[in-house]
């Protein structure tokens, strides 16, 4: 018998989204990076905040989750880092504390976090929120190019009316002066 060979196709290799882990402990970010590999997602880590930022200058990341308590610059930290960077600052962001006080979470939203998961957490749990957040940025981002694209039409749409206003009260001047030459001739 022989093998048949499928035919290449021409369409575009979408890859999986990228997830960039802060977390400084070596080992902990090793499992965790392991474990949402496991889930589909393609995986950076970084071991603080300035190495995160060099990641994301450097990576295109889809979404962030972060030590909320790191030496230096902690994840809430990072969080108004990226929030106040032009380029990165859709990015979703999700902190992760091992601490149950009411103050922890409010603070990482107030940085803008964009979800604060609090330890111990199922694994399972853990990458179904980074589907629905991932979900939400594409939605998201998806909205922002129809609104960029909304913007395009009436910029382009303003200036068409501004052209035809112009021939409009060209037009009027043209009758005007058509409308006296006539009114001189029967004189």
């Amino acid at each position: 018998m022989d093998e048949v060979t499928p035919e290449p196709t021409h369409e575009p290799i979408i890859q999986a989204p990228r997830v960039l882990i802060v977390e400084p402990n070596r080992s902990y970010c090793g499992v965790l990076a392991r474990r949402i590999g496991e889930g589909g997602y393609r995986v950076a880590t970084a071991g603080g905040a300035q190495a995160a930022m060099a990641e994301l200058n450097r990576l295109q990341v889809d979404l962030v989750i972060a030590e909320l308590r790191m030496p230096g610059s902690g994840g809430a930290e990072l969080c108004a880092m990226i929030r106040e960077d032009a380029v990165h600052r859709h990015i979703p962001v999700m902190l992760i504390t091992g601490r149950s006080e009411p103050r922890t979470p409010v603070r990482a939203y107030e940085a803008g976090a964009d979800d604060v998961i609090l330890k111990p957490f199922h694994m399972e749990v853990l990458l179904a929120r980074i589907g629905r957040r991932l979900e939400s940025a594409r939605a998201i981002e998806a909205l922002r190019n129809d609104n960029a694209a909304l913007d395009a039409r009436v910029v382009t749409r303003a200036i068409e009316l501004g052209e035809m206003r112009d021939r409009l009260r060209a037009s009027e001047v043209e009758r005007a002066r058509l409308a006296t030459m006539v009114g001189r001739g029967a004189a």
